[in-house]
């Protein structure tokens, strides 16, 4: 027995007390197990143990040791779980000693606290919880503050605010605000949201928003909008669960009475009132002088004394205190003479009653019958003060039912009218804010005084008489009112009946609602004291979204009733947005898809289609074409038919007849099935192209390009030819192509392609191309857009050769322009947006965005002083048009205009035409969209007919005709008749527009606005020149003709005097024409004009500039009026408030192309707006929306805001004309209008966001432009107000389409516009700037702000331009352009600033975050080992058992199973290790549990000795875990959970991520491992297991992990041994539906992938692998299969085979001849020679004749013998010049900057190898200072490489021969251990280019069997010069055993293969040793001439040399030459 045992043995006879408190920490930790024991063993709360055990918990949760705290804090659970509330005298002392010790701990101990904490609230030991809570906030460790938070958090989350008290949580959160810890501020937030849930938002927001700070305060009001609804208690207090019945009779009493469960589960709301703590008024009130000043002559004196009381009694909750004098004073002060002294006093009164509540009783009843008397005042303001006196007095409790009966019949027998009608309504209000209870004790009382009252003589007496009855009514039903009722007559018992029938609905029965809010409670009680831990941060949005209503579970979900099941129909029909179609398809293997087709096909159609025999696969073709027009649905095996057409036969079928059938199948499918997805589209667009090419499938495939046309719209196809053909090496391909493309324009027309890429296709692939059929084609192409189109086609080919343009010319002609009449042939299926029309013109013709080439240096241009520069400006404007083709988009040409508009009043005449011109270029470029982009520049330009020269009319009138070609005339006639009433237009001017206007009206027929012209004309006719009345009278001739006489009699009100005269007198020439008609039309046109003056004279007023007086109609009985009115008002109420029927949107929105002009709204514009306001708004609502009367138009807004909860669709219908409203309200100066819309905005952003609706571009352009520039506004409340909604916009629209807009308001001129925007841009880079970071460029507009004069725009700059280099680190310089030297200075200081105060928050390194990110997609690791429920479920599938491979050692049956592992599990390695062994599988997984935590703790400290102690059992732990992974999964199998198989698999993958561990880990062991994942990976069975695709995933991502960190030799040895068949016993389970033939193969390509994949990096960990072993591996395998197995396999086309020769071709070329020193464990001297041999020769030969191999043998040797065997006496002097030519390679190396570094490595090298050659008898000619060089660097490379360090991009000098003799002295090796030479050195070769022979690049990309996380690796850019499959068969002429027969063999083929050069211009030069190999064929030493054809020699004794050579390494001795 140990020491520690005997101790432990002794301590245990000691008293508690003395245990817990011992020296030895060892005894202590022993106790505390020992008292957790005990604790759990008793069962009745009321053992003395408890008691005695209470204090010691004080002293043992604060010991110093961590691990005996944390079992000290177990005990003390286990003692809580046992006791009750008695303990609760302990609770405060315990709680304190945690809050000192255990908040700083372990994360464990830390929860394990938190856990002792809930379980003392449980206990009730609330205060006690508190009181510590507030001590551990002021913890100055951050660290403990956010736990203590969280418990907080935690324990009102379940046990809710009628248990944990929320007041003093109230209390201590103001000061958690400011910390300075992040964390802490972020759980604060979290624990005020909680708080929200369970006491309301406004309670909060009231008590804590002013003590926090802004920022705060806006975080938080962004976090509250997500919580809603309510919250309810999960746990239960200690004495409430001892309460609770069993589970059986808990379930029976829901049944019996849900309604009553239901009720008790509401949670209780909590008062606001009661949160606050009092305040006492009276003292700082004697202190105001307020007794003095109440008494005051001045009335001033007197309001201000009574406001201080106002202001003193405005606080929430008001300390009892006598009030009896003030009141006193206060009632003369209500009686006062002065009325703004009055309502003052009578406001104090209710402050009062609001902060006393029933403490003011008696002062209330006193004041009550003075406050009734006062009501009949009737100055509003006075009103409504009395009213909310009145209703808080009864809210707050002041006043009962009972108390005020008296003063109620006195007040309603009082002789004002009003004062009885509002005591009435006073007492309504009452009844309908009180509850049942209280008003069914009344009733009797007040019923009476009502029925009284309905016979009043005054209407509005009896109406709130009715009112009164009526709440009495619905509050206690009818039955109790009707014996008083029988008195009432039929009419007012109809009346009555109907205001109680139409009641809100929200004042049903309490009862009932509270049966309803019930049932969706969940029914079970979390109360079995388990603890998941939750943090208080979790509720920000950031982290996760936040649930408010508890969530109901399955089960209870399963219960519910009838009607709650149809509600959640109802609610699940919100529809979702819809999805983006996944184009690109994605990898997937052949046997994939033959397991997905399943019996669509039949399995011998399939396997004749893989047939050689062209005759079957055509057969087979036949069967499945038949097959597939069989199958009656498509739809769902679409994608799966067509992924196995093109790989069966595939796209490389040779067979005509075959690719024919192919086509017509696939064309079958995409015309049948409903929905054909694109990713099919792209799987077969290559191929269907190709076919296109060839003219006998010519026609198939043009056909089934068409259908997918149909199916997918023929954008998407042209889309993906346009690169298809681009790229493709048949001229054919591109020319065909095109021809197709004609026949699919005149089938489909124009409105789904994008114009522009194809015209830009046309010109620059197929006008360039120099087939002849290319260009024709081309040309057809563009002959048939033309068709569609126009001439406006030419525009865009105006740089193509002369030739060309005329054969486009007759191309032309062959094709006229239809336009209209052009109607498509076929019709597209689908209606997605990706098919919709394309953006352009109505032509279809692509427009241009020139917004970025108007840059403010051209504006600026434009305003210039020079002439000359003014007009360079205008015709770079010519020239910018010239450019985009004339056809140019609206966006970004405001500016433009506005200074073209400025040149039109230049002092320049010549200056003014130029503009004109520019301008009507302008609008013929831009089409229709320049009238609303044009900001009204028409009518300047009609101004310029003013002047008195001609050509400046002529001018003139020649862009008002480019203009109307663009626009129409009706948007035209406005500003016409504008210029004609205008005198400033002269006479010629005046004649030249009539006459232009008379020109553009002949050939109208239907024009309703030539009315308008009418008074001008009329004006015109009788103006002093001839000319003008002539012109004005041709032009009235053609207003009669086009409206009518009816139409212009109308019209005629507004005529007057001579003109009047002159108009008849032309009118009855006209014919027709009766005088009394004229009359009689005048008056009706005035009693229209009256009618109507009531909707547009008022606004038509405010537009011309005059006031309109409103005119007051006085009637003469108002009482009569009011109630027609009303009946009015009701009729209208009973329609729609929106009529969205007739609404087109889309039309509307047509029509915004380009903002809603907010600057300078035009008389059009407006009108229109009133127009569809007053089509689509109710009656009454549209009155007051178009009201000129501010409070008319807020209550509009109510109205709307009232209804937007229910009319949601159809506000987003009329939502384009809301917003223009909007900004016309947003533009005016009213505050109240404003602030108003401010309001209502963010309730209609929300709507949008529940409604999953997004704003369209069109709505964005009108409303959000207004919105920024306004931001800027001079009311801090309406800026606030305006950020708050920007941020939301961007949110629910779109960060990258909002920041557009917020750029502009960059430019703004106000200051303040431009300093929010500012701000707006930093928010966006810091919490959307992934969204941005296409668009960051305009970051320098931002910077440009820097040098304003404007202190405040500086600032707001500098700290956006902060923010984004906090994110985007130094990457900003690249963003914020060009600045001055002092902006940059700027910068860089805010920058330095920025970096120190992410510091100090330890918010890492600017941009940091920015790099991690991306960084983070690396990771590929996962924890598959989640806690799974262990709900089994029956999955009849068979097990096998197998015996365990691999492990002789370990023997399962060696000890019986003696221990039961069960209660706390193991304690340690060595016992954690014998229950994975030996136990069952859920008893091994508390084992692995150890084990993972001993894992992670080791890793934690990898230079610790536990690192070491778990690196020396590593292979044991993975041996059993080995073992275990097929019994884990077997017991799954069997229906259990697959907990044991996640934690198998989770315990390995932390094994393999550590490079230490995994490299300890036995070839053996790995053999086991890796066989068994691969088994288990391809188990069929695996997929049906409890989450059987996790493991899966777990299994692929394990294998990947292994691959990467376990020793790479054993991984090749193991996988090239497992190439070999397996032994069937080895499988999981006997086959079903494959043989072992089919298993095995399929066994073997996963192997296969794996080699795959470790190949792929072996030329970066060439010097991290044995290639002694590797080679030996190969060699057996080589040697097993023999070779006539190798020629037979060779011409099935093997891939075990191909694969080896591919790592044997790799370890070739990446070493070279140095290969040949790696055969130490190969036989090489074994008769017949071994197999390998022949293989590395013919690589060698192969890699030489290929220029991708320098031989490292002295003079390219590739002997198998060494040199000394062969030339025993070679010349001294060639071998001088070998080691002087090595050396001299390296001296250049040191001598360039470059590679100096590379030089130094390889020098070391040498030295190191050889000590004994003179490194510096060759630098006998160098200075002194380049010796000295390479001496220092040679010492710091011996320092490096002690250090373990060595440059990871140097490749390995392989080293001169051993026999080299070059000084006096020999050389020997020094380093003789060739096997372990590269891991001795630590070296990594130079990464290069990597490639496998073409025949595995289907593995390369089917390698997603093994990791689904991994890409598909990168194809080497070098290409494979190894011969294919057909070459690699040897000749059958050959025996066996003659290598030399091979030999020769291979050379003929190597010869014939090598004689077909590779391209070279895919194959760079390769380094080896550093030098490029330049040289076609290598000097082979001895002989004096070249070997012919790159095939080097070979010496027939090579393999005996080569043994000797091994001898002589293994003894140590090496002769001198």
């Amino acid at each position: 027995m140990s020491e520690d045992e005997k101790l432990l043995k002794e301590a245990k006879k000691l008293p508690w007390e003395d245990r817990l408190t011992h020296k030895n920490w060892k005894v202590r930790n022993d106790a505390n197990l020992d008292l957790a024991a005990v604790c759990d063993s008793i069962s009745d709360p009321k053992d003395g143990r408890l008691r005695e055990f209470g204090p010691f918990f004080r002293k043992s949760v604060a010991d110093s040791n961590a691990p005996v705290q944390e079992k000290a804090l177990d005990a003390l659970i286990a003692y809580l779980k046992a006791a009750d509330a008695d303990v609760g005298r302990y609770a405060k002392e315990v709680c304190d000693a945690i809050v000192a010790k255990c908040l700083t701990g372990r994360p464990k101990t830390v929860e394990k606290a938190q856990m002792a904490f809930m379980l003392w609230l449980e206990l009730e030991a609330v205060e006690a919880f508190l009181d510590a809570m507030e001590k551990a906030i002021k913890n100055k460790v951050a660290k403990a503050v956010v736990p203590a938070i969280d418990v907080m958090f935690q324990a009102l989350s379940e046990f809710g605010s009628k248990i944990v008290p929320p007041k003093r949580i109230l209390k201590m959160l103001p000061e958690l605000f400011d910390h300075q810890d992040q964390n802490v501020r972020a759980s604060s937030k979290g624990l005020t949201l909680e708080l929200c849930r369970w006491i309301g938002k406004d309670p909060v927001k009231s008590i804590l928003f002013e003590k926090m700070r802004d920022t705060m305060k806006k975080e938080l009001e962004a976090e509250l909008a997500n919580v809603t609804g309510s919250a309810k208690p999960t746990r239960k207090i200690r004495s409430e669960q001892d309460k609770e019945p069993e589970p059986e009779a808990v379930s029976q009493a829901v049944g019996s009475s849900p309604a009553e469960e239901s009720a008790a589960d509401i949670p209780q709301d909590i008062d606001e009132y009661e949160l606050v703590d009092p305040v006492d008024i009276i003292t700082p009130l004697e202190k105001s002088g307020f007794w003095e000043g109440v008494k005051a002559a001045k009335w001033s004196e007197r309001k201000d004394a009574v406001a201080e009381l106002t202001k003193l009694a405005s606080t929430k909750r008001i300390a009892p205190g006598d009030f009896t004098e003030a009141c006193r004073t206060l009632k003369k002060l209500i009686t006062d003479v002065n009325i703004a002294v009055a309502v003052e006093a009578i406001q104090a009164l209710g402050n009062l009653a609001r902060g006393l509540r029933t403490h003011f009783s008696g002062n209330s009843r006193f004041l009550l019958p003075v406050l009734l008397e006062k009501l009949k005042e009737k100055k509003p303001t006075m009103t409504e003060a009395l009213m909310q006196t009145l209703q808080a007095m009864h809210t707050s409790g002041c006043l009962s039912f009972t108390d005020i009966v008296e003063d109620v019949k006195t007040a309603v027998k009082n002789k004002v009218p009003l004062v009885r009608s509002q005591t009435l309504n006073w007492v309504t209000f009452c009844i309908e804010t009180s509850n049942k209870a209280a008003i069914l004790k009344v009733h009797k009382e007040y019923v009476p005084i009502c029925m009284e009252c309905l016979n009043d003589g005054t209407p509005e007496v009896r109406d709130a008489a009715f009112s009164a009855l009526a709440a009495i009514a619905k509050m206690v039903g009818m039955r109790p009112l009707e014996k008083s009722l029988e008195k009432l007559d039929d009419v007012r018992k109809k009346k009555l009946s109907e205001m109680i029938g139409t009641g809100d609905p929200s004042s049903v029965p309490s009862s009932v609602a509270v049966q309803s809010s019930g049932r969706s409670m969940p029914s079970t009680e979390a109360s079995d004291g388990s603890f998941a831990r939750r943090s208080a941060a979790s509720m920000l949005s950031g982290k996760k979204p936040i649930n408010t209503a508890p969530a109901a579970t399955k089960k209870a979900a399963s219960g519910k009733s009838g009607t709650n099941k149809k509600s959640d129909v109802g609610q699940s029909k919100v529809p979702k947005p819809t999805e983006q179609e996944d184009i690109e398809p994605s990898e997937m293997s052949l046997e994939e898809i033959e397991s997905r087709v399943g019996s669509l096909i039949q399995a011998d159609t399939i396997t004749q289609l893989k047939s050689a025999v062209w005759k079957e696969r055509l057969e087979a073709i036949t069967s499945f074409k038949e097959q597939v027009e069989a199958l009656t649905s498509l739809d769902p095996s679409v994608e799966i038919l067509i992924r196995l057409l093109c790989v069966l036969p595939g796209w490389n079928e040779k067979n005509v007849q075959v690719q024919q059938q192919l086509i017509d199948i696939i064309t079958h499918i995409a015309s049948t099935a409903s929905k054909f997805p694109k990713k099919c589209v792209v799987l077969c667009l290559l191929g269907i192209t190709e076919r296109v090419a060839d003219i006998k499938t010519r026609g198939q495939a043009m056909k089934c390009l068409t259908t997918f046309c149909e199916a997918v719209g023929p954008g998407f196809i042209f889309e993906r030819l346009y690169k298809i053909m681009k790229e493709h090496k048949n001229p054919k391909v591109l020319s065909e192509g095109l021809l197709w493309m004609v026949s699919a324009v005149d089938d489909f027309g124009i409105s789904y392609l994008k114009l522009k890429d194809l015209i830009e296709f046309c010109k620059d692939i197929g006008l360039q191309s120099s087939a002849a059929a290319t260009r024709n084609s081309t040309i057809k192409l563009i002959g048939s857009l033309h068709k569609f189109v126009g001439p406006d086609i030419k525009s865009f080919l105006s740089d193509v050769k002369p030739a060309l343009l005329s054969a486009l010319d007759a191309e032309y002609e062959k094709n006229p322009f239809e336009g209209a009449s052009a109607v498509p042939k076929k019709t597209v299926k689908v209606t997605d947006s990706t098919s919709t029309l394309s953006a352009g013109g109505a032509d279809g013709l692509p427009r241009e965005d020139i917004s970025e080439k108007i840059t403010p240096t051209l504006l600026k241009g434009l305003e210039s002083s020079d002439w000359k520069i003014r007009l360079e400006s205008i015709e770079s404007v010519n020239k910018i048009l010239e450019e985009a083709n004339k056809r140019i988009q609206p966006i970004g040409t405001g500016e433009l205009f506005g200074a073209l508009r400025n040149r039109l009043h230049d002092s320049n005449k010549n200056l003014i035409m130029a503009t004109l011109s520019t301008i009507g270029a302008l609008a013929s470029a831009m089409g229709q969209p320049v009238e609303k982009s044009s900001k009204g520049i028409l009518s300047d330009i009609l101004k310029c007919l003013g002047d008195n020269k001609k050509n400046m009319r002529e001018c003139t009138l020649s862009t008002l005709d480019s203009w109307l070609a663009a626009a129409h005339l009706d948007k035209m006639v406005p500003y016409v008749t504008a210029a004609l009433t205008d005198a400033k237009l002269g006479a010629e001017g005046r004649k030249d527009l009539f006459d232009w206007l008379s020109k553009q009206l002949v050939g109208l027929i239907d024009f309703p606005d030539a009315v308008q012209l009418l008074k001008p004309s009329a004006s015109a006719m009788t103006d002093k020149s001839a000319d003008v009345r002539k012109a004005a009278e041709t032009c009235f001739s053609e207003i009669l003709r086009i409206c009518g006489q009816e139409t212009v009699t109308k019209n005629l009100k507004d005529i007057q005097g001579s003109a009047l005269a002159i108009i008849v007198e032309r009118m009855k020439s006209y014919g027709g024409f009766q005088a009394e008609n004229f009359e009689s039309g005048r008056s009706a046109s005035a009693s229209i004009a009256t009618k109507s003056s009531t909707k547009t004279g008022k606004t038509n007023g405010s537009r011309h500039g005059s006031k309109a007086v409103p005119s007051r109609t006085v009637p003469t009985k108002g009482s009569r009026q009011e109630p027609i009115m009303s009946i009015q008002d009701i009729n209208i109420q009973s329609q729609a408030l929106l009529n969205v029927k007739d609404s087109n949107k889309d039309d509307r929105e047509r029509l915004v192309v380009r903002r809603f002009k907010f600057e300078e709204l035009r008389l059009e514009q407006i009108q229109e707006l009133e127009n569809d306001v007053m089509r689509y708004f109710r009656e009454d609502l549209h009155r007051r929306l178009l009201s000129t009367d501010f409070k008319k138009q807020v209550d509009g807004i109510e109205m709307l805001q009232k209804a937007l909860p229910s009319m949601g669709r159809e506000l987003i219908e009329v939502l384009d004309i809301l917003l223009k409203w909007f900004v016309l309200r947003i533009c005016e100066s009213n505050t109240s209008c404003l602030l108003k819309v401010l309001e209502f905005l963010p309730e209609l952003l929300d709507m949008f966001r529940n409604e999953g609706y997004v704003m369209t571009e069109a709505e964005a352009a009108i409303f959000i432009p207004c919105l920024v520039e306004k931001s800027g506004h001079n009311i801090e409340k309406v800026r606030e107000k305006m950020r708050e909604l920007m941020k939301q916009i961007v949110h629910t629209y779109s960060a990258a389409k909002t920041f557009p807009y917020i750029l502009e308001g960059l430019r703004s001129r106000n200051n303040r516009t431009r300093i929010e925007c500012a701000d707006l841009v930093g928010f966006l880079l810091d919490n959307h700037g992934a969204e941005i970071s296409g668009q960051l460029k305009s970051l320098q507009i931002v910077a440009s702000l820097t040098s304003e004069r404007d202190g405040d725009t500086r600032k707001a700059a500098l700290n956006t331009l902060a923010t984004g280099f906090k994110i985007l680190g130094d990457d900003i310089w690249r963003y914020v352009g060009k600045l001055t030297e002092a902006q940059r200075s700027m910068l860089d200081d805010r920058f330095k600033w920025k970096a120190r105060e992410m510091e100090k928050r330890k918010e890492g390194r600017p941009g940091e975050a920015r790099a991690a990110l991306r960084r983070s997609v690396r990771d590929n690791g996962s924890d598959p080992a989640e806690q799974s429920g262990e709900v089994s479920r029956s999955i009849t599938v068979p097990i096998f058992n197998r015996e365990n491979y691999g492990h002789p050692e370990v023997h399962t049956d060696r000890l019986p199973m003696t221990q039961t592992y069960s209660g706390v599990g193991p304690t340690d390695w060595n016992e954690s290790l014998d229950i994975i062994t030996y136990g069952s599988p859920e008893q091994s997984v508390e084992g692995m549990k150890v084990i993972c935590h001993e894992l992670a703790q080791a890793t934690a400290d990898p230079d610790g000795s536990a690192m070491d102690d778990v690196v020396k059992d590593a292979d044991r732990l993975v041996s059993c875990l080995a073992n275990k992974v097929a019994k884990t999964f077997d017991f799954s199998l069997t229906g259990a959970s697959s907990r044991s198989c996640k934690y198998v698999l989770n315990t390995l993958m932390q094994t393999f991520q550590n490079k230490r561990l995994a490299h300890a880990v036995k070839q053996s062991t790995l053999d086991s491992l890796i066989t068994e994942l691969l088994l288990w990976l391809l188990d069929e069975r695996v997929p049906q297991m409890d989450d059987g695709s996790q493991l899966l995933r777990a299994l692929n991502v394990l294998m990947l992990k292994i691959l990467d960190n376990a020793d790479r030799t054993s991984s090749f040895a193991v996988l090239i041994n497992l190439l070999r068949p397996l032994d069937p016993s080895r499988w999981p389970a006997p086959a079903i539906n494959e043989s072992l033939v089919i298993r095995n193969q399929k066994f073997s390509d996963l192997v296969v992938k794996c080699l795959i994949k470790l190949t792929k990096v072996l030329q970066n960990t060439i010097y991290d692998v044995d290639l002694d072993r590797i080679l030996q591996s190969i060699h057996i395998y080589l040697q097993e299969l023999g070779m006539d197995e190798i020629r037979k396999r060779a011409g099935a086309d093997d891939k075990p085979l191909r694969m080896v020769k591919t790592v044997l071709h790799e370890l070739v070329k990446l070493r070279g001849t140095a290969i040949k020193g790696h055969l130490s464990m190969v036989p090489i001297d074994m008769q017949p020679q071994p197999i390998i041999l022949a293989y590395i020769d013919l690589n060698l030969q192969t890699l030489a004749a290929a220029r991708m191999l320098t031989p490292s043998g002295p003079a390219g040797q590739t002997n198998w013998s060494d040199s000394t065997a062969n030339n025993p006496a070679p010349t001294a002097q060639s071998a001088d010049a070998q080691l002087k030519q090595e050396l001299a390679a390296i001296f250049k190396k040191i001598g360039d900057k470059q590679t100096c570094s590379i030089g130094l490595y390889e020098l070391y090298r040498i030295t190191q190898l050889y000590p004994q050659v003179d490194i510096f008898s060759q630098l006998q000619n160098a200075s002194d200072a380049f010796r000295t060089y390479i001496r220092d660097g040679l010492a710091q490379m011996e320092k490096n490489a002690a250090a373990g360090r060595t440059p990871s991009s140097v490749p390995l000098s392989t080293p001169p021969p051993a026999a080299l003799n070059l000084s006096p002295n020999p050389l020997s090796p020094v380093n003789t251990n060739t096997l372990n030479d590269s891991r001795n050195l630590n070296a990594r070769a130079e990464p290069t280019n990597f490639s496998l022979p073409p025949s595995y690049a289907e593995h390369d990309q089917g390698f997603n069997v093994i990791s689904p996380r991994v890409s598909s690796y990168s194809q080497s850019a070098l290409q494979q010069t190894l011969e294919d499959s057909r070459n690699e068969r040897l000749p059958s002429g050959v025996s066996n055993g003659t290598l030399d027969a091979i030999r020769e063999r291979m050379k003929s083929i190597q010869l014939g293969s090598s004689a077909v050069n590779p391209d070279p211009r895919n194959r760079p030069l390769i380094q080896v040793n550093g030098n490029v190999n330049n040289h076609p064929v290598a000097e082979v030493h001895g002989a004096g001439n070249r070997v012919q054809g790159g095939i080097l020699p070979m010496d027939e004794k090579a393999l005996s040399g080569l043994q000797a050579r091994m001898e002589r390494l293994k003894s140590g001795s090496f002769d001198s030459l």
